[in-house]
């Protein structure tokens, strides 16, 4: 795909990338003010569970556009407005290193080596018992993902990280443990000044987060020959687009990860066709509800990854 006609530099377009500033400013005021709503009784506490959720939700899409050098063009500065352990499972260190080892695009999909894989191998496959097999089963539908995806994910980083030391590499305990503590810190101000016991926030806020954002990588990538058509484009409404950051345009997203989130939108309709060509038209134009509809309870795929032969991007050129 030719992906030679780059945007205007966003400075140009928006001085100062002026829409990521808007959202980080809005997610850490959103969230404070939110608990503060709920300290002055002016939400009851359905209501800030669900608001918080959302935000939380907002926060990880957030971290993304971070990741990928926005606001600015220094990534220590924008490292900062990530750390904050609002998510509380995942330190942010630990999620921009391995979704940039994701962004090794000839590696999607590809088990033991994609970080963000939802595949596993075939020998994999062979091993698994009866009841590991049909809950691999469920997470491959849309609300399997739901309920599935948040523990699943927690439990596959806890055993990952045992593992690593078990061996003896204490590489990551500095940032476990500088994450750890501002976890700790974060919880207990939440309980003290507004309120929302701790347990309460992890289980019934950061759950619900984790499930939320789990929706946009539900079937974001699947598994072909050919890379480029591994990677969807879903023309989700305007509420997932803007909790998601446009990222459900996760072709283009991946084509062009330097482009900022708000010139998604525009970059893909000035080459919508020459996407959709270069992905093999993976495309779900009705959004995230068009997977509830077709794929609740119906795996989306086979959980094992297929042996095909991996064909690399520039056969797609």
């Amino acid at each position: 795909m030719n992906t030679d006609h780059r945007p205007a530099h966003p400075s140009r377009l928006y001085p100062g990338e002026w829409p990521t500033w808007i959202v980080v400013i809005a997610v850490y005021s959103g969230w404070t003010g939110i608990l503060l709503a709920y300290r002055a009784q002016l939400l009851n506490l359905p209501i800030t569970t669900v608001l918080l959720a959302v935000w939380v939700a907002w926060f990880m899409s957030l971290q993304h556009e971070l990741i990928h050098g926005h606001p600015t063009r220094r990534p220590w500065l924008n490292a900062l407005f990530g750390y904050a352990p609002l998510s509380v499972w995942y330190p942010y260190a630990l999620y921009r290193d391995s979704h940039l080892l994701h962004h090794t695009d000839s590696s999607l999909t590809l088990p033991d080596i994609d970080p963000e894989s939802t595949y596993i191998s075939q020998a994999h496959w062979a091993q698994a018992g009866p009841f590991k097999r049909r809950l691999l089963r469920i997470r491959k539908t849309f609300l399997g993902r739901l309920l599935l995806g948040p523990p699943w994910g927690v439990l596959a980083l806890v055993t990952c990280e045992y593992t690593t030391i078990a061996r003896g590499d204490w590489r990551r305990a500095p940032m476990w443990l500088g994450h750890g503590l501002l976890c700790v810190a974060m919880l207990y101000a939440i309980q003290r000044f507004a309120g929302i016991p701790a347990w309460y926030y992890l289980l019934a806020v950061t759950w619900p987060a984790l499930a939320l954002a789990s929706v946009r990588s539900f079937y974001e990538h699947r598994a072909q020959p050919m890379v480029p058509e591994r990677t969807v484009i879903n023309e989700g409404g305007w509420f997932t687009r803007l909790l998601f950051l446009n990222n459900n345009l996760h072709a283009v997203h991946h084509a062009r990860p330097d482009v900022p989130w708000y010139s998604l939108p525009a970059f893909y309709r000035a080459q919508r066709a020459t996407f959709l060509s270069a992905n093999g038209n993976f495309h779900v134009p009705g959004g995230y509800l068009q997977l509830l509809r077709q794929y609740a309870v119906r795996p989306v795929d086979d959980p094992a990854h297929p042996a095909m032969e991996q064909r690399p991007v520039e056969a797609a050129a």
